[in-house]
C-alpha cells in the first residue's frame, strides 16, 4: 500500500532538489557572465591604453612594447582561463555534491523499502529479501567507487590545467626575453 504521506513528501523533496539544481546552474553562469563581461571591459581598456603608448614610437621601441606586451596578454589571458576554469570547476562541484546527496537519499529510500517488504514479506522469503539488501549494497558501494573516482579526476584535471598553464606563462615569458632587441 501506498504511504500518501511518503509520497507527498518524496515529491516535494524532489522539486527543493530541482530548485537548488536551478538555482547552482544559474549562479554558475551569472558568474561565467560577470567573467565575460569583466574581460571585455579590461580588454577594450587594455586595447586603448596600447594604442596610445604605441603612438609616435619609433620601430624599435614598438617591437620592445610589443614583446612586453604580448607577455602581459599572455598572463590576462591565462588569468582568464584559470578563472573560467575555477568557476565552471566550482559549479561541477556544487551539483556533484547535490547529486552525492540525493543518491543517499535514493539509498536510505531503498533501504526503507526492503526492510518495509521483509516485514511484510511472506515466511520463507528471507533469501529474496536478502539478496535485495546485498544489490541496494553493492549499488551503492558502485555508486560511492564512482564518486570518489570522478573527484581524483577533477583533481587531477585541476592540478594538469594549473602546470600547464604556468608552463605556458614561463614559455612566453622566456620567448620574449630572447625576441627583445638588445639595447
Amino acid at each position: 500500500m501506498i504511504d500518501k504521506t511518503k509520497l507527498n513528501a518524496t515529491s516535494l523533496q524532489n522539486i527543493d532538489t530541482a530548485v537548488r539544481f536551478t538555482q547552482i546552474s544559474l549562479a554558475g553562469a551569472e558568474r561565467l557572465f560577470n567573467l565575460q563581461f569583466q574581460i571585455g571591459r579590461s580588454l577594450l581598456e587594455e586595447q586603448v591604453r596600447v594604442l596610445r603608448d604605441l603612438a609616435g614610437t619609433n620601430p624599435q621601441e614598438a617591437a620592445t612594447k610589443m614583446n612586453k606586451l604580448s607577455v602581459a596578454a599572455l598572463e590576462q589571458a591565462v588569468s582568464n582561463s584559470r578563472s573560467l576554469y575555477e568557476i565552471v570547476a566550482g559549479t561541477q562541484s556544487e551539483l556533484s555534491k547535490l547529486a552525492e546527496e540525493q543518491a543517499g537519499q535514493v539509498n536510505r529510500s531503498t533501504a526503507s523499502a526492503i526492510d518495509m517488504l521483509a516485514k511484510n514479506a511472506p515466511a520463507g522469503s528471507d533469501v529474496a529479501v536478502n539478496a535485495l539488501k546485498s544489490s541496494a549494497a553493492a549499488a551503492a558501494a558502485a555508486v560511492s567507487s564512482m564518486s570518489k573516482a570522478a573527484q581524483q579526476v577533477v583533481e587531477f584535471a585541476e592540478a594538469s590545467v594549473k602546470a600547464a598553464s604556468t608552463a605556458t606563462t614561463d614559455a612566453v615569458k622566456n620567448a620574449a626575453i630572447k625576441a627583445t632587441p638588445a639595447a
